[in-house]
């Protein structure tokens, strides 16, 4: 029964308001966590085709530069 004289209705409101704010900031972080996901995924093609790219020009240079200037 002392327990219950302890216990503040105002301050449980409080934690109540303060669990359900934090629960919308975690929702709303998660979504952006999935967007950006989505978004470096998205991404990885064209970092790897601009790799494959440049491997072939610098073998392309690499090849004329070779045949140009042998010793």
């Amino acid at each position: 029964m002392a327990d219950l004289e302890k216990f503040d209705m105002f301050k449980f409101g409080g934690l109540v308001n303060q669990v359900e704010n934090l629960q919308h900031k975690v929702d709303s972080m998660d979504k952006d966590i999935k967007e950006l996901l989505e978004l470096a995924n998205r991404s990885k093609g064209g970092f790897w085709m601009g790799m494959t790219f440049a491997s072939i020009v610098g073998g392309f240079i690499t090849y004329i530069s070779s045949w140009l200037f042998h010793k």
